[in-house]
């Protein structure tokens, strides 16, 4: 086992990485930048070491300081948590030059899955259904076209090397298929710098469906109940949960199996995420697969009492699984909102600065709350605006979303503004609480409606820390 490890990212994922290192007496190593001095996951690590400025490419992107990091504090695994290089097959290749453990897949497998037209072409392949489109990247307006025209429209412009909504763009016909093409290209480029397409005939309605697998270096694996992702705003996830309301139990198992197939047939170690378009008919296309550990994993953990920060460490360190797919057993409902700093109100614009009063709502059953920020911090303007992951559990689906209403309304944060009113509405949504919602209800529906309602609301309640003084 590891006695040092090294945390490559910041914000709510390093302090539950940290948390879990502590738990298993591994030294933990932080990384921070100029702007994150004062951070939570600094305080709270046995070391830390500044690897460059504010923007990210300085520091948390900083692939050669983060490594003679790791290196002057004998740190023997890097953990990535997600975003920033958890990606990067060239970060992972650079630690086993440097005989560091990347605590993730190996760097070809993150390559193969993180081209996602190479992945595409890789599931096919092996009989995994996948949404009709180009089998690889489109190279040419010409041949977009042609494949359009097969799959019929509308469908998607996707970015080859694509994540986080950038490089995607509907098209709903003919007409607007050549200024899309040269948009999508262009972003795709300016973003990752590679402009390779593939295109997709868009399923809709549809739902957003995950699962999340683990293999070991032994050639043991295992799949998770699925995750239903469907609510999201420009492709972004808003409010997960598990498992998902419309899904059978042998329709669950099915998708695990499909799932693990995926993950076998390119020999997947570690754990990661295959995510799957479900259309309304219930057949299942694999959409991509998330070469390491999602923002949403901890609804996986309370359903089924796996820690999979510390299933990941444990394997990378050649340790077996210590389950079996017979263990992985489905206890009740999860749901997991993320609680970001932004203002719904006007398009969801980020609402940086310092937190002058923050309450985290703590106590009773089925309550977790993961967290990087804390009263008298700061939100800093340079990175992702979540502040905080708000996570329920019941041995029904009414149960967790009853917690769920209950911690927001407990929620208090001043100085910044943040997105807890409009979660509070999704969960008395009645698409919602009958599971009848899908990946583009959010934009197509709810917010319309959300913005006329909020319009006509009294101002919203007083602090607690105002009601304190009173």
């Amino acid at each position: 086992m590891y006695h040092k490890v090294l945390v490559a990212n910041r914000g709510e994922i390093a302090v539950r990485i940290i948390r879990v290192l502590k738990e298993l007496n591994i030294r933990s190593v932080a990384i921070y930048s100029e702007a994150d001095v004062n951070s939570l996951h600094v305080k709270l690590a046995d070391e830390a070491v500044c690897v460059g400025g504010a923007m990210p490419v300085s520091s948390y992107l900083n692939e050669r300081n983060i490594l003679s990091a790791a290196i002057l504090t004998g740190s023997e695994a890097i953990h990535p948590g997600f975003g920033f290089l958890s990606e990067s097959s060239e970060f992972a290749q650079m630690c086993a030059e440097c005989q560091i453990d990347f605590i993730g897949p190996r760097p070809e497998t993150i390559d193969l899955m993180g081209d996602k037209a190479k992945a595409r072409h890789t599931m096919h392949t092996h009989g995994i259904p996948v949404i009709p489109g180009s089998i690889g990247t489109v190279d040419s307006l010409a041949e977009a076209r042609k494949i359009a025209d097969s799959v019929g429209y509308p469908v998607l412009l996707k970015a080859a090397a694509g994540g986080g909504g950038k490089g995607i763009r509907r098209v709903n016909s003919a007409d607007e298929l050549a200024a899309a093409f040269q948009d999508a290209r262009r972003e795709a480029k300016g973003a990752f710098n590679d402009s390779a397409m593939y295109l997709e005939k868009i399923i809709s309605p549809a739902k957003h469906v995950e699962v999340q697998i683990f293999r070991d270096q032994h050639g043991q694996g295992v799949y998770f109940p699925e995750r239903d992702c469907s609510l999201q705003r420009n492709h972004q996830k808003v409010l997960e949960e598990t498992p998902c309301p419309v899904l059978s139990a042998e329709e669950r198992q099915h998708l695990g199996e499909v799932a693990l197939q995926a993950a076998t047939v390119i020999d997947y170690i570690n754990t990661g995420t295959v995510e799957f378009l479900m259309d309304q008919e219930h057949h299942f296309y694999f959409m991509e697969m998330n070469t390491r550990i999602q923002v949403e994993h901890p609804i996986t953990e309370m359903v089924t009492g796996v820690d999979l920060v510390k299933t990941q460490i444990l394997v990378a360190a050649g340790e077996k699984l210590p389950f079996a797919q017979n263990d992985i057993q489905l206890n009740g409902y999860a749901l997991e909102c993320r609680i970001n700093a932004e203002d719904p109100k006007h398009n969801f614009m980020p609402s940086a600065g310092h937190i002058d009063y923050l309450y985290l709502p703590t106590g009773g059953m089925g309550i977790r709350i993961d967290s990087g920020v804390y009263s008298g911090g700061e939100v800093s303007p340079y990175y992702d605006s979540m502040i905080a992951k708000f996570i329920t559990h019941g041995d029904t689906r009414d149960e967790a979303i009853g917690r769920m209403r209950r911690i927001l309304d407990e929620l208090d944060i001043e100085g910044i503004k943040s997105n807890r009113h409009f979660q509070r509405k999704l969960l008395d949504d009645a698409n919602f609480l009958a599971g009848k919602t899908n990946n583009s209800y959010i934009e197509q529906y709810f917010l319309k409606n959300y913005l006329k309602d909020h319009a006509k609301e009294a101002p919203s309640r007083a602090s607690l820390q105002e009601k304190a003084v009173r």
